[in-house]
């Protein structure tokens, strides 16, 4: 009954099964996004105007295809394939490679007849003919006079293979999956941070507990005004505030540490920060007017307490000065940092506060993945080595022989020739 299950597992049409209903949950993992908040399935997806006349937000929680790659259900189809493969590696794959390294002798001439290139040879020379097999890298057994030869085994250890690396792959999506996360920060410079503000996580994930200052942020910009880089400069900590690991990084360069990534992503202003001629610090919050083409910022900078009156900063970039307009609108020119502007008392642009968006991420299962499409580009070129065969049985002063292979038969058939021309 065993057997019986495990065969039915190990079958190509039950195999392709799942892997089509894999395949058409993460189609419907990529269309509906993932991991987001119930009002915004609930804006996307009502209730009175279902999605391809069916979906609906509370569908969508009930079978969760709000977080698809982590239910319950899709890990048991992986499973189920994972099972398949293996089943199919034990029952099929490693039976058919232990039969093809066995010696296959043909007792009988007959036997000739069901290969697609044989011949008969009236006039030969036998030693000629194993000397120019044997040159051509063939393995020779023989059995007083009957001889078999082969080559290109190796090429049937490309099925098993990938197996091996799909299941590699299943195991290292699993592992990235229960205990990967996901987080987002937006931190100010000069300012310590911990990890807090997860996007996702997996079942079995641990957050690490470590804080991280931002020294500073900073952008450099080509000539013609647009941004080529950001870069914050990043001090991970450990728990009586020293510094541990020290790193500047920018987008697709980021800190790594204990397999947690810091990753560059994002850039935010915050605030101005002016000096009063009595020395006094005044900060003054920016509102943020971005667009998907571009980041404006503004704030309204007050001479007086009753903020009532003074003038307009805008500023779109880190480059050191901002726009300042009048109460109706009017451009009275840029301020430089360290320069003072005259209200009815004296302001000094001191700085520009900015935050530095983060990205960090941990995926334990990523080696895995990589190093199981490693085995499956080798197994991919293993598939090209052919596995030929050739029988010779010498009777009645008469050579029959004959071969096949599994691929590149036209090839097989120019070296049969030049082995009994």
């Amino acid at each position: 009954m065993k057997q019986k299950i495990f065969r039915v597992v190990a079958d190509l049409r039950f195999s392709i099964f799942i892997l089509l209903l894999i395949s058409f949950f993460s189609i419907a993992g990529t269309i509906i996004e993932q991991d987001q908040s119930i009002e915004s399935y609930k804006i996307n997806y009502p209730l009175t105007n279902p999605v391809f006349g069916v979906l609906t937000w509370d569908k969508i929680l009930q079978f969760g295809l709000d977080h698809v790659y982590k239910t319950w259900w899709f890990f048991t189809l992986i499973f189920l394939f994972g099972l398949s493969l293996i089943s199919c590696t034990f029952l099929q794959q490693l039976p058919s490679l232990k039969i093809a390294r066995r010696c296959q002798f043909f007792r009988k001439p007959g036997q000739f007849y069901r290969l697609k290139i044989f011949t008969s040879l009236t006039t030969f020379s036998y030693n000629k003919i194993l000397l120019r097999i044997k040159e051509n890298q063939y393995s020779i057994f023989q059995q007083k006079n009957v001889i078999y030869c082969y080559k290109g085994l190796v090429g049937r250890i490309a099925p098993i293979l990938v197996h091996f690396s799909m299941i590699v792959i299943l195991l290292g999506t699993i592992i990235g999956s229960l205990f990967g996360f996901k987080a987002q920060e937006i931190v100010p410079k000069t300012e310590n941070f911990h990890i807090q503000n997860v996007l996702n996580n997996g079942q079995l994930t641990f957050i690490p507990k470590t804080s991280a200052r931002i020294n500073d942020f900073w952008i450099t910009y080509t000539k013609n005004k647009s941004i080529s880089q950001f870069y914050s400069d990043i001090s991970l900590l450990d728990d009586q505030g020293n510094e541990t690991n020290r790193k500047t990084i920018s987008v697709n360069y980021p800190l790594i540490n204990k397999n947690v990534y810091y990753y560059q992503t994002d850039w935010d202003l915050i605030g101005l920060r002016f000096q009063t001629v009595t020395s006094e610090m005044i900060e003054y919050p920016l509102l943020n007017f971005s667009n998907n083409q571009s980041k404006v910022w503004i704030t309204w900078v007050s001479n007086n307490k009753s903020l009532n009156e003074g003038i307009i900063a805008l500023i779109d970039n880190l480059e050191g000065y901002c726009s300042i307009y009048n109460e109706s609108g009017t451009f009275l020119g840029n301020i430089e940092l360290n320069e003072t502007v005259n209200f009815k008392q004296p302001l000094t642009f001191l700085e520009i506060i900015s935050s530095t968006g983060l990205q960090i991420k941990t995926d334990p299962g990523i080696p895995l993945i990589y190093l199981g499409f490693f085995f499956l580009m080798v197994s991919t070129l293993l598939s090209y080595i052919s596995y030929s065969q050739i029988w010779i049985i010498q009777k009645n002063k008469k050579l029959f022989i004959g071969g096949t292979t599994n691929r590149a038969l036209f090839n097989f058939e120019l070296e049969f020739f030049k082995l009994i021309n």
